[in-house]
């Protein structure tokens, strides 16, 4: 049987399925938009009506044909969430970029939705911005977040759960993103790919890695995150000399309004509860969230991913975020530059301002950590090279 999240009353209980083991935009060309869904479609009843063992690589192109096929649905009813099982909720958005393949190199102004082909490969800007951080002596740490279909691919659709189930463990199935990493390796870069561990870990006591109602990660997948993180900065040289500080914490639900609940128009669908990691410093009043420093050494980088659980508002809470646990993680502050839109161009202009009113922005900087959402490789509005000074 397949262990199984779900919530009642706002508690986490176990539950099971059947089963045998736990296993887009408007100014894409409608053109091309409408093949890539055929052949979608005709592909995932070809491979459904194959027999079992699933291996790995039919494992992908099913999940390819059905993300193309939810994400088309989502488009024709103007929606941007998906109704997955369970009271699972999918960004269209992501589901079209699982089903793009590979998208960098000659792929890029194939499937990327920037509007000028030109800034459509998200290769050169990274690269760039790695070898501009190394004239300057800080170390980069790329960490992509998998995309929730990726680690939970088997709530997606009942044609999903029934194919996948089929399988002893849930393989990854995401070849263009491993490739891609591979090569950012080879060129020198570290590249922090959560998705194994994510996998092994997606049925956590505390609850999933992801809001199912939201576009982001849950508090405990900021916690996991955090965790990983933290490993490989405390055994980078410089670290040794970081006197490190102690913050407290405390674990709390919350209810929250996710961004996809919100956009599923279903009055009948109960909101989440997740389960978050308030850290801070203790005070006479309680837990006081750890303010970002622009002095410290590490930068976070981004999208929304850092803001989520720490910026209050619309982010749902604050002191629980990617940027709090990094608090607790590292012993120290991080300098903070995060924006709700896309973590590729517009968080590294965000950089570029901040070094441009302070001249010796970079003197006392080890390291920029870079988290964004893996679909900003094809969702991006461009991946543009931009100095990280004037």
């Amino acid at each position: 049987m397949m262990k199984l999240w779900t919530v009642k009353s706002g508690w986490w209980t176990e539950g099971k399925r059947a089963g045998n083991n736990p296993i887009a935009t408007q100014h894409l060309f409608e053109t091309r938009y409408s093949w890539r869904l055929l052949t979608a479609v005709v592909s995932f009843f070809v491979l459904l009506a194959a027999a079992p063992p699933v291996r790995a690589e039919d494992s992908s192109a099913i999940l390819f044909s059905e993300s193309a096929r939810l994400a088309g649905e989502a488009r024709e009813q103007g929606t941007m969430a998906v109704q997955g099982l369970d009271g699972w909720l999918f960004f269209d958005q992501e589901l079209d970029h699982i089903a793009s393949g590979p998208f960098w190199d000659d792929r890029a102004a194939e499937v990327s939705r920037a509007a000028n082909p030109e800034f459509a490969d998200p290769l050169p800007a990274i690269l760039d911005f790695h070898a501009q951080l190394q004239a300057v002596g800080v170390e980069l740490l790329l960490v992509p977040v998998p995309p929730k279909a990726m680690i939970y691919p088997d709530f997606a659709s009942q044609a999903l759960a029934e194919r996948l189930a089929t399988q002893d463990t849930l393989t990854r199935l995401d070849p263009a993103h491993q490739e891609f990493y591979d090569f950012l390796r080879n060129y020198g870069l570290t590249v922090l790919d959560l998705t194994n561990i994510f996998l092994e870990e997606r049925f956590a006591d505390r609850g999933p890695l992801y809001c199912r109602q939201d576009t982001h990660w849950s508090g405990l997948g900021c916690v996991v995150a955090a965790r990983e993180i933290g490993y490989l900065v405390r055994e980078m040289p410089w670290y040794a000399e970081v006197t490190a500080q102690q913050f407290g914490q405390r674990w709390q639900d919350v209810q929250i309004s996710g961004d996809l609940w919100s956009a599923s128009s279903r009055p009948d669908l109960e909101r989440e509860i997740v389960n978050l990691r308030q850290v801070g410093r203790e005070t006479s009043s309680g837990l006081q969230p750890v303010e970002p420093e622009q002095t410290s050494p590490v930068i976070l980088l981004g999208d929304s991913h850092n803001i989520v659980f720490q910026a209050g508002g619309d982010m749902h809470a604050r002191g629980a975020g990617l940027a709090d646990q990094l608090a607790l993680e590292l012993g120290l502050p991080v300098d903070l530059i995060a924006v709700r839109g896309s973590g590729a161009t517009p968080a590294r202009i965000n950089l570029f301002r901040r070094a441009q009113r302070n001249p010796n922005y970079w003197q006392d900087k080890k390291l920029v950590i870079w988290v964004f959402t893996a679909r900003e490789f094809t969702h991006a509005d461009g991946w543009r090279v931009v100095p990280i000074a004037p």
